[in-house]
């Protein structure tokens, strides 16, 4: 399928359904409403995802990493700097935010979030487009996006494509920002993206 015809709208309407869900997950984790922004999609090739990123993410990265597979089969990526990084541990622990490191408290924090979020996205994903996805265990790291990049071109030979999603949300009048960041093979973007279509088609 081109990109020039990938169906943004529907993916953005399926990722709100996800987001919603962890939002809810998020609350009943902090005891407190959790309100996250409509997000923002766009498709890249892996070539172009460090300069995708490089507008939202100037510093070395919090990142939490999760495989997935099935049908659909990829790796999926939370970025936050550490300034947003810092932020989401201080909300959710009343611990002060270390704004010059991630400390442990920090990555348990970061690890929770970031799997609830990820699981949320990737499992409304998997039950609306009906098709099954296992989950890796996820792994935080803390490097530049060029590393992270360069750690899945290692690691996993033949994603070609990215969704990045863009999102923010709102806790205890702060708020914080992050990216979503799908990446897959021609072969798994072309099955998840005729999936988004035929759920387009069954809720018209």
């Amino acid at each position: 399928m081109p990109l020039s015809s990938v169906p943004l709208d529907a993916l953005t309407q399926l990722l709100d359904i996800g987001f919603g869900r962890a939002a809810a997950d998020l609350s009943q984790l902090t005891g407190h409403r959790v309100q996250l922004d409509m997000p923002v999609v766009t498709i890249h090739a892996v070539a172009e995802l460090s300069e995708a990123l490089e507008g939202v993410v100037r510093t070395d990265v919090a990142s939490v990493h999760q495989g997935f597979s099935g049908p659909i089969t990829g790796d999926a990526l939370l970025i936050f700097d550490q300034r947003s990084a810092a932020t989401l541990k201080e909300l959710l622990t009343d611990e002060p935010a270390l704004a010059l490191s991630i400390d442990e408290s920090a990555r348990e924090v970061l690890t929770e979030v970031g799997n609830i979020l990820l699981n949320a996205c990737l499992g409304t994903f998997g039950n609306l487009l009906q098709v099954p996805v296992s989950f890796s265990v996820p792994h935080l790291s803390l490097e530049t996006v060029g590393d992270i990049l360069e750690t899945l071109r290692v690691n996993r030979d033949g994603l070609q494509h990215a969704l990045v999603v863009h999102a923010g949300f709102k806790l205890r009048d702060a708020e914080v920002h992050g990216s979503l960041v799908i990446v897959l093979s021609v072969a798994s973007l072309d099955r998840m993206l005729r999936a988004v279509e035929e759920w387009e088609q069954r809720n018209r």
